[in-house]
């Protein structure tokens, strides 16, 4: 069986160019990057070639890229260094945010680090309400703010220059989970006036565990992890060199190609949603699906109420296509999309996320689309 791959939101597959290069470094540069010696240097300018690469994409500068094991990483390094940096005792988030945002924040809320965690108002498409953030922050001024810039399951985008020009209004520090973007969109670090931005390379096509923070020269905070003078002292721990590298050309990839692959994904996403439209009845969409409020790799659609919705998911993945989903939680239940949850959908609708990449096929969605059709014929609630 040929499988489709629309998870790609959650992962996505090695581009063979990152693995050439990944390929070369692991056969031909094996020096220790702190050790003085000629091995050691050569592959230290290698990690340094690609923070320099990485920090012009941004258009920041070198000293504002450290490099990470992921997004997860660098979300905690961001929210909980830069709180502790500040002594900040509040912080303002969404109730949609990733679980690596939401659940560090309810940590140091726990562990009383901070006083208050507000949540900012969000609408039913998991848009932010600007006017109530800002009434947030007047009322508590240099706080931590930290907002997604697309919602990983809704693809809901937030307008990360008005938030950024909000924040610094109040003197907030400014945290944006980018990793759902990075790569996807041109993220100048001098224009958004985030703290903070973070990535995981595995989002655009490059290797599994490794990623950056961007930290602003504008502030300053203390390690995360602790164990050596690695990433000029901000990262204990002997760097994943290949990971580096990789991430460095699946980036400079991205970029290069972004408004190429911006059309054609967004074509692909399009056409799936009229024709979900067309064959499905009693569909609807979660989140923004316009494409200038959209991210376009992600189409999350909600179908009729089923007798057995935990089979949905499975019916797909039997018939070779790969998605991810769930449903709102139910009431006095911790299964389910705490994002679905957030917007109020309906606990008793499954949904699905369906993401796309450059390597996916209009051949493919029409198959998917037949095969959905056929799922939800056969176990349509009556």
């Amino acid at each position: 069986m040929n499988r489709i791959y629309l998870d790609n939101a959650a992962t996505t597959p090695l581009d063979k160019e990152v693995i050439a290069e990944m390929v070369n470094v692991m056969e031909n540069y094996y020096g220790n990057p702190s050790s003085i010696h000629a091995q050691g240097r050569e592959v230290r300018t290698l990690i340094e070639k690609a923070r320099k690469s990485v920090s012009g994409l941004l258009n920041a500068a070198p000293a504002e890229v450290f490099f990470t094991s992921g997004g997860t990483e660098a979300d905690n390094t961001a929210i909980r260094c830069g709180i502790a940096a500040y002594g900040l005792k509040h912080a303002i988030t969404s109730k949609i945010e990733h679980h690596a945002v939401e659940h560090t924040l309810d940590e140091l809320l726990k562990k009383g680090v901070i006083d208050k965690l507000s949540f900012v108002n969000i609408d039913s498409k998991g848009n932010i309400d600007y006017a109530h953030l800002e009434e947030l922050l007047e009322n508590n001024p240099r706080t931590f703010v930290s907002l997604m810039h697309a919602n990983n399951e809704l693809g809901t985008l937030t307008d990360l220059e008005r938030v950024g020009d909000i924040c610094e209004k109040y003197d907030a520090i400014l945290h944006c989970d980018t990793v759902q973007t990075m790569g996807h969109y041109v993220h100048d670090a001098k224009k958004l006036k985030a703290h903070f931005m973070v990535c995981a390379a595995h989002k655009l096509h490059g290797p599994k565990g490794v990623g950056f923070i961007y930290v602003s020269h504008k502030v300053k905070i203390n390690p995360l992890i602790f164990g050596g003078a690695q990433e000029r002292n901000m990262r204990g721990g002997t760097e994943n060199v290949y990971g580096i590298v990789g991430l460095a050309k699946a980036l400079e990839m991205a970029y290069q190609d972004m408004g190429a692959h911006q059309q054609v994904i967004q074509e692909l996403k399009s056409y799936m949603k009229t024709r979900l439209e067309e064959e499905v009845p009693g569909i609807s969409f979660n989140g923004e699906t316009e494409p200038e409020k959209s991210l376009y790799t992600v189409l999350n659609v909600s179908f009729p109420e089923m007798e057995m919705v935990d089979m949905l998911l499975f019916n797909l993945d039997i018939n070779g296509i790969s998605a991810s989903g769930g449903s709102a939680c139910s009431s006095g239940s911790n299964i389910g999309s705490h994002v679905l949850t957030g917007i109020g959908a309906d606990p008793n609708r499954p949904s699905v996320r369906f993401s796309f990449s450059k390597l996916n096929t209009k051949e493919e969605i029409d198959f998917v689309v037949e095969k959905v059709k056929h799922i939800v014929e056969q176990n349509i609630a009556v």
